[in-house]
């Protein structure tokens, strides 16, 4: 991990069942390990203090997976209440001395270490809430401040994320462009899994060419 300016974690969302993938989805192999490697290799080389994963559904089996990475795991016992209770249960597990949190999701193995420097550079440049953009369009990450997660521990709801805070506080949000370091592609089926595959297969044909 590159020196960090400090009091920054990441918060790290994989508690969910995978359902639209038939469940296991996290352990499921991309580029020859399970696919929430990816996410936690990025991590390892972001400029963040501490990384939070957040678990619930196939706990027993991930935690053997994420913790070779010097991770820290919180179990979420109500993750079936959706999102919003990840976010919460990764907040309330930081410690005092965190200024901010950047929250990410597991299942998007292309949002790379880039899009978290930009957006701790964004909080450092007085950024409450840095949202990471592609296109033009807010994806994730998200970094949050600690000022903000009042707000988020009051609004925060069912399955919907921080999406609808944002939606609520314009004010306190920074776009971020992350184009060029990242891509927000998810997983939620077994054929979106198959599609980044390919996708790895081709520019690496691309590169040894």
């Amino acid at each position: 991990m590159p020196d960090a300016p400090g009091g920054v974690s990441a918060v790290l969302l994989a508690a969910g069942s995978g359902s639209r993938f038939g469940g296991g989805k996290l352990l499921a192999p991309y580029r020859g390990r399970p696919l929430i490697e990816a996410s936690l290799a990025n991590l390892a080389e972001a400029p963040v203090d501490e990384t939070v994963v957040v678990v619930g559904d196939d706990a027993g089996r991930l935690r053997p997976v994420c913790e070779p990475y010097g991770v820290r795991i919180v179990e979420n016992a109500d993750w079936r209440r959706g999102q919003s209770t990840s976010v919460r249960a990764g907040l309330v597990a930081l410690g005092a001395e965190v200024r901010a949190a950047v929250v990410l999701l597991a299942d998007q193995p292309l949002v790379g270490t880039g899009a978290v420097e930009r957006l701790v550079a964004a909080f450092e440049r007085g950024a409450e809430v840095a949202v990471a953009t592609y296109g033009g369009e807010r994806r994730n990450p998200v970094l949050f401040s600690r000022a903000v997660w009042p707000l988020l521990e009051a609004e925060l709801s069912g399955d919907e994320g921080a999406r609808t805070v944002l939606r609520r506080h314009p004010d306190l949000v920074t776009e971020v462009s992350c184009d060029g370091v990242g891509d927000p592609a998810d997983v939620d089926t077994a054929e979106d899994l198959r599609g980044l595959e390919r996708v790895h297969e081709r520019g690496h044909r691309f590169k040894m060419g």
